[in-house]
């Protein structure tokens, strides 16, 4: 049965959708995973980076994106095709073959608008919320993780992530601004487990764009650990570096180590990827 695990912060620039990708990347590689990625996000940074802007607009074109999925809740209409929509064996890393993807579109930003109407309207008694969930109910245990990938915000697209998530996880700069919103982030979706009457495992903070020689970073880090209200800091970290951030961009590579850098940062992914997994086999 697959591990459904969300995505979050609030704070743009944390790494939040690098740190997604590279999950489902050194889980497809490093440990033989089959990962469906949903990118929820209407920067469309993980598709883009999985599959090219190229190959992105041709299926927004088509409606092959979870516009498509949003928009039938909204207007009534049945023109998502869940078998067309998901593109299978994306990333431009060669090693990487069982990594498949749900598109996400820039059309998301109007459709959360007419999806927060419809949520305040209570037309619905499930809130708007379990869309995706239901969508993806009939191949979500074709897989052994499903990550997620929220916008930066709590809106019904967002909450439509975490009402079809187990778990989540909180990208984060070590500094004060980035972590300011961990608590509210715990909070708001404690209570939305409450109200679709089941708990979303909180799995731990991530720890990103780290810097050694950074004593803001340093002390942060130490007080997030110290943290009673923070169940869980993960051990590994992702240093700042170049190659993450070139990451972003898609181009072909032959391994993970020549995408994510072979400077310790192909270390720290596959140990963070190694933590989540640890924490969602213990927890979920």
């Amino acid at each position: 049965m697959a591990k459904v695990i969300a995505t979050i912060s609030l704070k743009g620039g944390v790494g939040k959708t690098t740190v997604t990708a590279g999950l489902a990347e050194f889980m497809s590689a490093e440990f033989g995973q089959r990962v469906l990625l949903i990118d929820l996000d209407s920067q469309i940074n993980l598709t883009t980076m999985m599959i090219s802007e190229e190959r992105w607009f041709e299926l927004n074109t088509n409606g092959d994106t979870l516009a498509a999925l949003f928009a039938d809740a909204v207007h009534g209409t049945s023109d998502f095709d869940l078998d067309s929509a998901i593109q299978r064996g994306v990333s431009p890393v060669k090693r990487v073959a069982t990594v498949d993807l749900l598109a996400s579109s820039l059309d998301l930003v109007e459709l959360q608008e007419e999806m927060s109407a419809l949520r305040v309207a209570g037309e619905r008694s499930d809130g708007g919320v379990m869309f995706l969930r239901k969508a993806i109910a009939p191949v979500v245990d074709f897989y052994d993780y499903v990550l997620i990938d929220c916008p930066p915000n709590i809106g019904p697209v967002t909450l439509n992530g975490l009402a079809a998530a187990d778990a989540y996880i909180i990208p984060t700069v070590p500094d004060h601004l980035s972590t300011y919103g961990i608590p509210q982030i715990q909070n708001r979706v404690r209570k939305f487990g409450d109200e679709i009457g089941r708990e979303i495992v909180e799995l731990g903070v991530v720890i990103t764009k780290f810097k050694s020689n950074s004593s803001v970073h340093g002390s942060t880090t130490k007080r997030l650990r110290r943290d009673p209200t923070i169940q869980n800091v993960l051990p590994s970290y992702i240093n700042e570096a170049n190659a993450i951030a070139a990451s972003a961009e898609f181009v072909p590579y032959g391994t993970l180590k020549r995408k994510y850098g072979n400077q310790g940062q192909f270390d720290q992914f596959r140990g963070l990827t190694t933590d989540v997994m640890t924490e969602a086999q213990e927890k979920l």
